[in-house]
């Protein structure tokens, strides 16, 4: 999206030409609203596991318990890791490391690369200021654009979707899935295609192609009251996609593939860092060898480093990869341990073990 704005539109123009990756399924690669649906209806499904297991067999107390424990432990290992990135984003902002992505003609990259702090007391206050508007309303971090979403991840801990959460937690241990695991194969294929085709929705134009203008239309019959135009259709996606995996044992194996789960273990810290490493470490992969060139925009004259013609990017792009995908995974095996450490001792500070007053009111007659 940083080098193709154009991914988001979904043709060129009302009723339009269309590119292959503004179809539908083929658009998801922009399609960030989805995946953060998808990111808390997981994290639901995760964090009530245990805790709808015990509430199953009769323990009600140790279940509502281990969902307090989770929860508690969800937000500080969702708090620090996006801390660190943005003190990460923060230092290589001071030292001037964004300035190839700035005069950049890349729009994602120019906007989103901030300017070094006039001082480093002042950058110390702009830090601060960063950290606390990642979590107030209408989240802006200067460092770290991505980390948008986050409060939302936070306080999704009690919103629809992580109640989707909860409610497939209880699907998994209902004998359901094993019933109909022999329709699997009938049943599974056509609801990912639906769920994937709603989860391509357009956040803008979206009467411009004939399959979203109908998903619009829709929408306006259906959608309740306060419902959001552009994470209406997204988010029933997600919660189509992930129902279907839950009762298809044969999605389940696929998706269970050690590669897959490699990806998956390493999905946060590749959502933290890739904004920094592209306004980077792939902004001096493209524009190393080029030259600062007058650009006109809107009526104005920049001087800006031209984007590199397609063979620049088939060669630099897998680097960038193989250099994000090690990153991430250092990051995952030696710096996450120690964030676990942190919200390990904070547990042990709030929940006392062996602590024996009843989380429900108890009668006593």
């Amino acid at each position: 999206m940083a080098f193709a704005r154009w991914i988001v539109i979904p043709s060129y123009g009302k009723n339009g030409p269309v590119h292959l990756m503004q179809r539908p399924v083929f658009r998801l690669v922009s399609q960030g609203a989805a995946w953060v649906a998808v990111f808390i209806i997981l994290s639901g499904f995760v964090n009530s596991l245990k805790a709808v297991k015990l509430a199953r067999i009769g323990q009600v107390e140790p279940a509502l318990s281990n969902l307090a424990i989770s929860s508690f432990r969800r937000s500080f290992r969702l708090v620090l890791p996006a801390t660190a990135a943005t003190i990460l984003s923060w230092f290589i902002t001071q030292t001037g490391a964004y300035d190839t992505a700035k005069r950049s003609n890349a729009y994602w990259l120019y906007t989103t690369s901030p300017n070094p702090s006039s001082s480093w007391g002042t950058a110390v206050e702009d830090l601060v200021h960063a950290i606390r508007t990642t979590w107030i309303y209408n989240p802006e971090n200067p460092y770290d654009q991505p980390q948008w979403a986050l409060l939302y991840l936070l306080q999704a801990m009690v919103g629809v979707n992580v109640f989707t959460g909860i409610v497939l937690a209880e699907l998994n241990h209902s004998g359901y899935p094993l019933r109909f695991a022999r329709f699997s194969p009938l049943f599974a294929p056509p609801l990912v295609i639906c769920a994937l085709i709603l989860m391509s929705f357009p956040s803008q134009f979206q009467d411009w192609a004939p399959w979203s203008d109908l998903l619009l239309r829709w929408y306006w019959r259906i959608a309740p009251q306060n419902a959001e135009l552009m994470r209406f259709w997204p988010t029933l996606g997600a919660q189509m996609l992930t129902f279907t995996v839950v009762m298809s044992p044969h999605l389940r194996r696929a998706l269970s593939h050690r590669w897959l789960l490699w990806l998956g273990k390493i999905s946060f810290p590749l959502y933290l860092l890739h904004g920094s490493f592209m306004r980077s470490v792939l902004a001096w992969l493209l524009f190393a060898r080029s030259k600062l060139t007058e650009i006109e925009e809107e009526g104005h004259q920049y001087m800006r480093y031209p984007l590199p013609g397609a063979p620049t990017f088939l060669v630099v792009l897998p680097i960038f990869m193989l250099i994000l995908l090690t990153a991430a995974h250092f990051w995952a095996i030696k710096v996450e341990p120690h964030f676990g450490t942190i919200t390990k001792t904070a547990e042990d500070i709030m929940f006392v073990k062996g602590d024996k007053i009843p989380t429900l009111p108890v009668r006593k007659d």
